[in-house]
């Protein structure tokens, strides 16, 4: 229970000028960028769909998950490119690709593109540099592994991978498919004592996610923003 405490008792809210100036229009000059993260299955999400949601919440940062090119050509005759004008996409996946490629759109100008932040043996993990309110803050879209029998190594390794990034100096905002719960304990030591979970800490309940493409209902939390708590005042 201590470790779902945030889920119930907030720890970290947003503040109400930040979502009243997000609820008007997508503004790279206020205190506040909407983030999304989405899974789209091998591609095969309805790319008029994101753009909706995209031009619904005002959303000025995307990651996106199992990209194939497909969709990303998709996504570009559906608006996305007018509506967040910057973007990257992951390098060509590893054999063990686990959907596909990574990509991530702002409306804020983008530095320090990496297309391959950090060796990792499934999907590239893209970044960038946004200003937000100020502060640059590094976004990386990631997907590790899942743990399915015989792979759990590769599983963990990805973690490893995510986890170091706790040893560079930047403030981090790291979202994505993390293919973990709370209840894995690799993690939480992934969070350790640099990052924490935006989902624990806002006292909405818990965020069921997986699956979400079956007659299952959705029973589990895999998909995650994590961010550097040292920098938590952005």
């Amino acid at each position: 229970m201590a470790w779902h405490i945030g889920y119930f008792v907030p720890t970290s809210r947003v503040s109400s000028s930040a979502v009243a100036s997000v609820q008007t229009a997508a503004s790279t000059s206020d205190n506040a960028a909407p983030v999304v993260t989405l899974n789209t299955c091998n591609g095969n999400a309805s790319a008029a769909e994101i753009v909706a949601l995209v031009k619904s919440y005002n959303v000025e940062v995307l990651c996106l998950e199992e990209l194939s090119d497909a969709e990303v050509q998709s996504l570009s005759e559906a608006g996305l490119d007018e509506l967040l004008p910057y973007h990257v996409i992951s390098d060509t996946a590893s054999q063990i690709n686990n959907g596909g490629r990574n990509g991530i759109w702002t409306a804020a100008p983008m530095s320090n593109v990496s297309t391959n932040l950090l060796p990792i043996n499934t999907s590239s993990m893209p970044a960038a540099d946004i200003v937000v309110s100020g502060t640059t803050v590094r976004v990386v879209a990631v997907h590790p592994n899942s743990p399915v029998r015989g792979a759990q190594s590769e599983w963990s390794g990805g973690l490893s991978v995510i986890q170091s990034l706790s040893g560079y100096n930047h403030a981090y905002l790291l979202c994505g498919d993390f293919n973990s719960t709370w209840e894995h304990a690799r993690f939480r030591e992934l969070l350790g004592s640099t990052f924490v979970d935006a989902g624990e800490q806002s006292s909405e309940g818990f965020h069921m996610m997986y699956p979400s493409n079956s007659t299952v209902p959705s029973l589990i939390e895999i998909d995650h923003f994590v961010y550097s708590k040292f920098w938590a005042s952005w």
